[in-house]
This record gives structure tokens, C-alpha cells and sequence, in this order.
């Protein structure tokens, strides 16, 4: 982007000091995300292109991530903590909102958290249970967050939108792939009644509504350079929903042994080992405040995350492949594949996976 644009925009923001130099940082896969660099000792930025595609509602975004940066810091505040280091501080525009909308585009910033470690991936045990901490810890400061926040994904993770939307599929067959796809289809249709039963709980209130991050990958949690969680970033999806739903992608996306489009299904398996260790740092955090029900439900998240990812990859093969973007003419075929064994690989070790669970809630409270 021209970076007179760029300078530009950073005018519209009410940042201290002389802007010196902004440039890209990332990969940009929704946002588009650059570093600003200030003169002197002055604090640096982070300035980002808000993807309106993904997220229609950008005000009601950036309204729910100021409340819950504001929850963050006063829990922070009330433990001692530096409520500038362990939780994002959003800049507002200089007409006092927390996005700049310029043409079609709408822009926000916050401070750059200096100092700071990322990991791309899980590579160690050890990284795992920091994972699951980190997530527990963000569910559990905000666990008593009574004001609500907009709902800016309608039908996220709602399995019973996403039957609707499979049925209307099937029914349109805009590809002609539904005759060759009847085991596939199978592999859908035999789940309906258990998910939908689980989504029931969820609907009724059986299972409560929190507030929830929706994007559990380990490269939104910051490090300190001792290794310690700082902070939790990117929280463009928080909104309320069940905190099973972080759960469970998190033991999807960390606990695969291959990848989520693996051609190969023999690499596809549940990382037993990872799965523990993952929980173990979430149950760390998140205990205090769970109920019986969702604990009773955590192991079957991880199975429910996973099924409506592959009905979501069959679906968009049946409908031309119009929302994923795809590499080749079968990919999305060979992503619900994918996600079809691990779906079976977890259904293999549900048992194990429950009394582990409850194993590791038994040491927590004999550690008490």
C-alpha cells in the first residue's frame, strides 16, 4: 500500500509522537496489519485494515473488544499487573471512536506491546499448556462479564444453522457432486441428531453463554521473555458464545497430527499427548469457573468443533467450492478427508480423552 496512504491514515489516530515509518507486519490473511514506528522514545503502534468481508459490523467489533480491553485491565489493575503490557490497548481516531472509516475501508490501532514473544505452532508439550493456560486465563477474567456484546458472526458455530444451510445444499447440488459423494454424505448424516442434541444444550442455556475469544491459535498469545503469558491478542471474533467452542477448536487445531488438508490420511490422528497438555494448562485456569455440565461436555466440544468443520469443507464442495479458497480442483474434498479421520481418530480415544479429564481435575484439587 502507498505509504503516503498509509501516513495519511495514521493522522486520523490519536498517536503520541511523530510517526516515522510505517510498514507491513504479518502475513495479513484477514487484516491487513502494519507496524508504526514513532521518533524519539515515543510508544509504537499498531495499525490495521479491518477485513469488512469477514467482519460486516466493523463499529460493533471494535465496541466489543473496547469493552472487554476495559473488563481485562481493571481485573489486571486489581492484581497488581501493567494493564499496558497484559492486555491491548486500543487508540482512538481523533474524532473520539475506535476505527477510522476512510472511503470503504475501515482502519483501527492500538499499542505495540514491546518486548514480546510469538509462537507460530505448538511445538512442544510445554507450549501446548501454556496454550491452554493462556485461554483459560482469558475465559476466566472475563467469566463475570455481565454486559453483553454483539453478536458480530451471526451463526457461528451454530450447528443447527449449518444443518439448514447443508439441507438447502444438497438440495440445490449447484456442482452435481451429490450423487458421487453418498459416503461422504453419510459420514454427516449419521452425526445430525448427536450434534444437534449437543447444540440444544447451548441453545436452552444447559451449557452457558461467556465471553469467548473464537481463535485459539497459540500465535495470539504474547510471551514475556521469561516464557510467561503476557497477553492475549487478536480479538476481533471475542463475543459471547460458549467457551467450549475455544476449547474445542483449540484441541482440533493443536492436537492434529497432520495437516487440516493432509492427502495422506495416515498422518491424521489425535495427539493424545498434546490433547493432556493442552488441557492441563486450560483446566488451570478455567476450573474455578466452569460448571459440572461443561466439564461433562469438554471432550465432546473438541468432536462437535471437528464435525462441523468437515460438514462446513463437504458443503462448500457440493456448492462449488464458493467460500474456501482452494488450490486445486479437489482440495476441499481432501480437507473433509482430512478432518474426517481426525474425527474418527477422536471418536477412537473419546474415553480416554474423558478420564483424562477428570484425572486431571482430581490432581487440581488434591493440589488445593
Amino acid at each position: 500500500m502507498d505509504n503516503k496512504i498509509l501516513m495519511n491514515i495514521c493522522a486520523c489516530f490519536q498517536f503520541e509522537g511523530k510517526v516515522k515509518t510505517v510498514r507491513p507486519l504479518g502475513e495479513g490473511l484477514i487484516n491487513d496489519t502494519f507496524f508504526v514506528e514513532t521518533i524519539g522514545n515515543s510508544t509504537n503502534y499498531i495499525l490495521q485494515r479491518k477485513n469488512k468481508n469477514i467482519f460486516p459490523n466493523i463499529p460493533a467489533m471494535m465496541n466489543n473488544i473496547y469493552k472487554v480491553t476495559v473488563h481485562l485491565k481493571n481485573k489486571i489493575i486489581e492484581t497488581g499487573g501493567d494493564p499496558l503490557r497484559e492486555a491491548l490497548t486500543l487508540v482512538p481516531a481523533k474524532d473520539g471512536k475506535y476505527y477510522h472509516k476512510k472511503e470503504h475501508d475501515y482502519w483501527a490501532a492500538c499499542l505495540f506491546i514491546e518486548d514480546t514473544i510469538t509462537h507460530q505452532s505448538a511445538s512442544s508439550l510445554e507450549l501446548a499448556c501454556q496454550g491452554g493456560k493462556g485461554i483459560g486465563k482469558f475465559q476466566s477474567m472475563l467469566s463475570d462479564m455481565k454486559e453483553p456484546l454483539d453478536d458480530i458472526l451471526p451463526g457461528f458455530h451454530n450447528i443447527k444453522f449449518r444443518f439448514e444451510q447443508w439441507d438447502q445444499a444438497m438440495e440445490n447440488d449447484k456442482a452435481g457432486r451429490v450423487k458421487q459423494l453418498q459416503t461422504e454424505i453419510s459420514w454427516v448424516e449419521k452425526y445430525r441428531n448427536e450434534m444437534l442434541d449437543f447444540y440444544s444444550k447451548i441453545e436452552t442455556g444447559i451449557i452457558p453463554s461467556r465471553v469467548t475469544h473464537n481463535d485459539t491459535k497459540i500465535s495470539n498469545i504474547l510471551f514475556d521473555k521469561s516464557g510467561n503469558i503476557l497477553c492475549i491478542i487478536d480479538l476481533d471474533t471475542v463475543m459471547n458464545s460458549s467457551c467450549l467452542y475455544d476449547y474445542g477448536d483449540a484441541i482440533r487445531s493443536y492436537a492434529n497430527a497432520g495437516l487440516e488438508d493432509d492427502r495422506n490420511t495416515a498422518n491424521v490422528f489425535l495427539k493424545t499427548d498434546v490433547f493432556e497438555a493442552y488441557t492441563k494448562g486450560y483446566l488451570s485456569e478455567a476450573s474455578s469457573f466452569l460448571t459440572r455440565e461443561e466439564i461433562n461436555c469438554l471432550a465432546f466440544s473438541a468432536k462437535y468443533i471437528t464435525f462441523e468443520q468437515t460438514l462446513r469443507f463437504l458443503m462448500d464442495y457440493i456448492n462449488g467450492d464458493s467460500y474456501y479458497r482452494i488450490n486445486y480442483d479437489k482440495h476441499n474434498l481432501v480437507r473433509t478427508h482430512a478432518q474426517y479421520r481426525l474425527l474418527e481418530s477422536i471418536e477412537e480415544n473419546y474415553i480416554h480423552m474423558c478420564e483424562t479429564i477428570t484425572k486431571l481435575l482430581a490432581t487440581k484439587q488434591e493440589d488445593k
